[in-house]
């Protein structure tokens, strides 16, 4: 049976309901998502493994990429918004031995770090893993080995990596109470699946001991080694 002409349109033409629910929080190459300081980030077009030093990244001042500089440090970002549940699609490249991380309410974070080649056992503290839990004193440590991914997934240093996550906020009765943990719905690392239906107890590292909220900010973490972020864009998950 031959379908109407219209019909055969309609079905040729991406859905785009979706897609028009993704802010892109780098929109103009601008930071004008997040708060606070944003010294240190730089924009460039293209970014690889420094040539003299692989644990360095080198960058093309340019536009599209967001760098945390030729020292590899620069303060954490924060959004303005504060979200409930939160989509996220994040596009990242690390040096070799670097570090970064993606935290939902700034408080619950999904790592990043070079974990390429790791054999054995893996542990919240490898990519894509939720982070472990942390004391600061006597000096900075786990107490637990946080949730490692399901797999290692991680790509080698100075390839373009993606992560996406579905995080559904902790729920609160009126007074307050908590009635309900945080989760990771669903989380993917380079197409793999690393997460599903992980409960979080608690923040993760020395947030642990904070207290929890219905709503908070997305954090991208710049302070712990060289990282470049693109295609950063989050989406609030529709009600079910």
């Amino acid at each position: 049976m031959r379908l109407p002409l219209l019909s055969l349109l309609i079905a040729a033409v991406p859905v785009a309901a979706d897609d028009a629910r993704w802010t892109e929080l780098f929109a103009g190459d601008k930071l004008d998502a997040f708060t606070g300081k944003a010294d240190g980030w730089k924009w460039a077009k293209a970014v690889t493994l420094g040539p003299a030093n692989p644990k360095k990244l080198a960058f093309e001042p340019g536009s599209g990429i967001l760098v945390n500089g030729e020292k590899g440090t620069a303060p954490d970002l924060y959004t303005k918004e504060k979200y409930g549940d939160l989509e996220v699609h994040v596009e990242f490249l690390i040096a070799k031995g670097s570090n970064s991380g993606v935290k939902f309410h700034g408080h619950y974070e999904i790592q990043i770090n070079d974990s390429f080649g790791r054999k054995g056992e893996l542990t919240g503290d490898d990519c894509g893993g939720i982070y472990p839990r942390a004391e600061m004193k006597p000096r900075y440590h786990h107490i637990d080995k946080g949730v490692a991914p399901k797999v290692n997934a991680c790509k080698a240093p100075g390839e373009w990596q993606t992560l996406e996550a579905t995080f559904r906020a902790p729920r609160f009765d009126t007074d307050g109470k908590k009635t309900a943990n945080a989760r990771i719905v669903r989380a993917t690392l380079n197409g793999q699946v690393i997460h599903e239906d992980q409960e979080l107890l608690t923040p993760t590292g020395h947030n642990h001991t904070r207290p929890e909220v219905a709503t908070g900010p997305l954090m991208l973490q710049g302070d712990h080694g060289p990282v470049a972020f693109r295609n950063v864009r989050v989406q609030v998950p529709a009600a079910r």
